[in-house]
């Protein structure tokens, strides 16, 4: 099934979703219906300006969600907080599928609305997310932060077109854990969804307070759709490390710029991009308790054992061995 839409002022998301699946909303509340799957989307206020949207389904097809440039210059935020062991697909115009989250792990995707993206469930998989979106100037009242870096003013300013990533790590999945087992139907637990929701977003905006604070660079949807492509492209084959020279020619763009655009999106270098991301496979292979350290150091290209562990206990603190052992 595919559900496209356009975000303008007043969009409400579980209501034309609502239609489009010819379902009723009672009290912000949408159950799938038996013929589509099971589950729910849930909306939640904290003002005209500050709103969450709670989903948790399984579904019997592809879904399909197609969010179009908005045509009016918004100031609204959307932040994407995916939490689960499933595959999601993200891509920008009409690229091929990209992965959005490696291994089947947890992502956070911050972006503009005039960005179009094309978000793709797969059938028959455990969908759990909850996406945020608040107006610039409400995120300045919560944030308060006197000297904010390149990334967070560009998040609040009023007129930006921004696209980011970060990790979800596990004290962010136990929130949203939390708050997806809510009952709603407690007048209080409003209250208490927005106190999980600000700290939810106060552990996001610690992560991205330690980005480098470097000049912003203005990016559009051939630059997104390019910056997925070669993500995909360094965590295709996490055994080999990327050439710079190669991903820019992929890229089609000069090798600067995509340093430039890649670090500002992710918050890393390429470099160091691959090499966080080649530990966390590790660390995937080695929680299933399938892999030995030696079978999963050679599989993810290393000939020096010492070195994989040095690099595994950077990263972990503590050897790949050990970490077999508690995971």
């Amino acid at each position: 099934m595919i559900f496209e839409f356009t975000t303008a002022y007043g969009f409400d998301f579980i209501t034309l979703f609502a239609k489009k699946i010819n379902v009723p909303v009672r009290d912000n509340f949408m159950e799938i219906p038996n013929a589509m799957g099971e589950g729910y989307v849930r909306k939640v206020g904290f003002g005209n300006d500050f709103k969450l949207t709670i989903h948790r389904y399984k579904l019997k097809e592809d879904l399909i969600l197609k969010r179009n440039p908005s045509p009016e210059s918004g100031s609204v935020r959307t932040f994407f907080f995916y939490s689960n062991r499933e595959s999601l697909e993200v891509k920008y115009d009409n690229e091929e599928d990209i992965a959005f989250s490696p291994k089947k792990d947890s992502s956070i995707l911050l972006s503009t609305n005039d960005l179009q993206t094309e978000i793709r469930f797969p059938a028959k998989s455990n969908i759990q997310y909850v996406v945020v979106a608040i107006a610039a100037d409400r995120l300045r009242t919560i944030l308060s932060i006197d000297n904010p870096n390149a990334t967070i003013k560009t998040i609040t300013a009023d007129n930006a077109s921004f696209l980011f990533f970060e990790n979800l790590d596990t004290e962010m999945q136990l929130l949203i854990k939390n708050i997806v087992s809510v009952d709603m139907n407690n007048p209080m637990n409003n209250f208490y969804v927005q106190i999980k929701v600000q700290e939810l977003m106060y552990l996001l905006f610690t992560k991205l307070s330690l980005r480098e604070n470097s000049t912003f660079k203005s990016i559009n949807s051939n630059d997104a759709a390019k910056l997925l492509v070669i993500r995909n492209e360094i965590l295709n084959d996490l055994s080999t490390p990327p050439v710079l020279k190669e991903l820019a020619a992929i890229a089609s763009m000069s090798e600067t710029k995509l340093k430039q655009l890649f670090k500002q999106t992710f918050g890393d270098t390429i470099y160091n991009y691959f090499q966080k991301a080649r530990m966390e496979e590790a660390a995937f292979l080695l929680k299933q308790a399938k892999h030995s350290v030696s079978e999963v150091g050679y599989e993810l290209g290393f000939s020096n054992l010492s070195h994989f562990s040095r690099l595994f206990q950077k990263q972990y603190g503590i050897t790949p061995k050990k970490y077999s052992y508690t995971a």
